[in-house]
């Protein structure tokens, strides 16, 4: 058991006029099970790789461990290769023994091993790389969102066997798995940053608490410095009277009044004790607005959803989907029924057809065919999938590959309101500087908000999301809650964020040999 000690870290990008870190200093022990979580662009992945060594800074990390990193990169060439070949180019010296014993508490068979690694599931992928990860003595780990784009399953496996692990780092925006794994919580607030104690719905708990103090605080500095700004404006006014009492003056016909040169020093006397005044409120003020909380305010979002006349939307009955030319149907004798209150969450492993059902709703509801590319055609084969007339859908896509181009191009595509769609994005803590940027520099976390922003702004009747918060960040997951919460639209989505599901859920749509409404 060591510590790692981080001390006045200082660090930008080249060319970029703001520090992702300036002077930061905490201290991590490495046999905590460290959660880690922030804002998207806040700098958690740059810190990850801050501590591999891979970026020049200033300050100081210490601690005598070694450091190793998930996920692993891997290459278009690599994918023909076996996991086993991969793992001693990944982890130099690892023993093939302690990769099997690690994948036998994940539940995974050995053989993955001797597969070539792009035959192999996201689920496989992810556990075969932790195996590794975890096959090493002595490192202290750093896991950067292992549960993208796998589904429940795997979610929980994963989620088991780091529960069971210690001397780690674990990037995630995935509350209840933060919960089941870590005992501390790492926090990039806006302007600070904090170690504490406990799991993030301690942390959570503790941050209520502490902001509502906080905002307590915040409203009385700002009331005492109010004042001192109408006392400082009050003194200049004062001045600025005496002042002009020296123009337009006439010696003759004014024989009784004080003289020009009189009236001067005293405004000068007076100016001279304003100014010292005027600095004493300043420096009060800047004392004042130095103790303002540094409080991650979580802005309300709005939804304009459509009102349809009829009840039911969408009802499936008995459907079995195929893409031509497939020798099995994706599912089959899948019923459920959408009404207007609904938000039905699809559940099922990966690959079950969850998305597939979205394309072929959508081509349904004649937004455009399913066959998208060198994609085969997608149709029911059996069954019935009905949509009600005129029905509007507002669509959130889990692909952000086709953004291209600037903000404005994509809201003129679009229809949106250009100042509108930005309000919404800095709302989602988007910063500015990215508005002028193409959208293939973006992030995925900040490709993401693009959609759910887009999404948000078109009414519908029924809103459609295919996986939207993969790599959306903690904060921003709890403003979309809020605000289904608030608006309560009809929905159908594909999300694994358990915590996600059981707040805004009213149902589960089960995909398998025999599905139904859940």
């Amino acid at each position: 058991m060591s510590q790692i000690s981080v001390n006045n870290l200082t660090f930008s990008y080249e060319g970029s006029a703001d520090a992702v870190f300036e002077n930061v200093s905490f201290s991590v022990d490495t046999d905590w099970k460290l959660g880690f979580v922030g804002r998207n662009g806040k700098g958690k992945t740059t810190f990850l790789r801050l501590l591999m060594g891979q970026y020049t800074y200033s300050g100081s990390i210490t601690g005598g461990t070694a450091f190793d990193y998930f996920p692993y990169p891997v290459n278009p060439e690599e994918l023909k290769e076996a996991g086993a070949q991969l793992a001693d180019r990944w982890k130099p010296g690892c023993e093939q023994w302690r990769v099997i014993c690690e994948l036998n508490l994940l539940g995974v068979d050995a053989e993955v091993l001797y597969r070539p690694f792009g035959t192999l599931s996201f689920g496989e992928r992810t556990k075969v790389m932790l195996a590794v990860l975890f096959s090493g003595e002595n490192d202290f780990l750093l896991i950067d969102e292992p549960t993208n784009h796998l589904d429940q399953m795997s979610r929980k496996s994963v989620k088991d066997y780091l529960a069971g692990k210690k001397g780690f780092i674990l990037v995630s925006h995935e509350r209840a798995l933060l919960d089941a794994c870590v005992d501390h919580i790492l926090v990039l607030n806006r302007h600070s940053i904090e170690v504490q104690s406990g799991n993030f719905s301690s942390w959570e708990e503790n941050k209520r608490r502490k902001d509502e103090s906080a905002r307590k605080e915040n409203a009385k500095h700002l009331r005492e410095i109010s004042r001192l700004r109408q006392a400082s404006a009050k003194s200049r006014t004062w001045a600025d009277r005496n002042e002009g009492t020296k123009i337009g003056f006439d010696p003759v016909e004014e024989h009784d009044r004080p003289t020009r040169a009189y009236i001067g020093g005293k405004t000068k006397k007076m100016n001279s004790r304003i100014r010292q005044m005027r600095g004493r409120i300043e420096k009060e003020i800047q004392e004042k607005e130095g103790l303002l909380q540094d409080i991650e305010m979580v802005a309300d979002l709005k939804v304009m959803p459509l009102e349809h006349h009829k009840k039911t939307l969408v009802r499936a009955e008995h459907i079995s989907l195929r893409y031509g030319g497939a020798e099995k149907p994706v599912f089959e004798d899948l019923s459920f029924e959408l009404c207007r209150d609904d938000r039905l969450f699809l559940r099922g492993v990966n690959g079950c057809g969850k998305s597939s059902l979205l394309k072929a709703l959508l081509c349904q509801a004649g937004y455009g065919s399913p066959a998208q590319g060198d994609n085969p055609e997608l149709f029911i084969e059996k069954g019935s999938l009905y949509t009600a007339p005129g029905l509007v859908i507002s669509y959130v896509s889990q692909d952000t590959s086709f953004l291209k181009g600037n903000i404005r191009d994509f809201c003129r595509k679009r229809g949106l309101d250009e100042s509108l769609f930005c309000a919404v994005l800095r709302q989602l803590d988007l910063d500015r500087m990215q508005f002028g940027k193409n959208m293939e520099t973006y992030s995925e976390g900040q490709k993401k908000k693009v959609l759910i922003a887009a999404g948000i702004l078109t009414p519908a009747h029924l809103y459609i999301w295919d996986e939207p918060l993969n790599y959306i960040d903690v904060f921003s997951r709890m403003q979309i809650e809020q605000l289904i919460l608030r608006y309560r639209p009809a929905m159908l989505a594909v999300e694994h964020d358990e915590r996600f599901q059981e707040t805004v859920g009213t149902g589960f749509v089960d995909i398998g040999s025999a599905a139904s409404v859940g």
